[in-house]
């Protein structure tokens, strides 16, 4: 996956609300198309987040196990994001506008058959 498109997903999810890795996962897992992140890939790139000042956290109390931390956006981390949006929609953009002719022309493909 291109270097910044985890983070802009990940980052994108926790703008809406205070999220804990485990329910990023889900949420990306649950998204169309299927996104995998493994936890061998998250919390990794939600500690260099929290440490370069993007993201902070709070311990909540847990129901069902020890406190978890729940993360959210600083405002710096509100900057980074709304940067990462502006690459990424201009990213969008030149795509699209480079490969409109080759859409028009693109053959009917079959319908890709999910592997169980």
């Amino acid at each position: 996956m291109r270097k910044g498109i985890l983070e802009l997903c990940v980052l994108s999810i926790i703008a809406e609300k205070e999220a804990y890795p485990s329910d990023i996962i889900k949420r990306l897992k649950n998204s169309k198309p299927e996104l995998i992140v493994k936890e061998g890939t998250m919390y990794p790139l939600l500690t260099r987040l929290k440490n370069s000042g993007i993201l902070s956290y709070t311990w909540k109390e847990s129901e069902s196990g020890p406190p978890r931390k729940y993360y959210t956006l600083t405002d710096n981390g509100q900057e980074f994001l709304h940067d990462l949006l502006d690459t990424w929609n201009d990213l969008v953009a030149t795509v699209n506008a480079t490969t409109l002719f080759a859409t028009k022309k693109k053959p009917k493909r079959k319908p890709k058959v999910k592997k169980e």
